[in-house]
């Protein structure tokens, strides 16, 4: 991928949009749901503050992270489909929790 996000911008993969229902009924394109999750590609340097200090972001390469249904720019590059979005239109990320086997939840 030759895209390098600037400031405090991040580069998301969507991921794939719902084929199915959990009943197994099949979705035309037209009534999927956008994808509020994807994984980050790539992350600027971060926001310049007022004080001349660079503000980290709290995202990585590799990170799942959830964002707003109409939060960042879709571009294509390539013939692939990204997502643009400021560090402040990411809403958290995604963390496996492991379970033990056999405990009860």
């Amino acid at each position: 991928m030759n895209l390098k996000p600037l400031h405090d911008r991040i580069v998301v993969e969507p991921a794939s949009a719902e084929e199915t229902t959990a009943g197994g009924i099949i979705l035309p394109d037209s009534a999927k749901e956008k994808p509020q999750r994807g994984t980050v590609l790539a992350v600027g340097p971060g926001k310049t503050l007022d004080s001349g200090a660079l503000a980290p972001i709290d995202v990585k390469a590799g990170d799942v992270v959830l964002y707003g249904k109409y939060a960042g720019t879709e571009v294509k590059v390539g013939g692939s489909d990204y997502v643009i979005l400021r560090a402040d239109d990411v809403l958290g990320v995604v963390t496996e929790t492991k379970t033990k086997v056999g405990s009860k939840k």
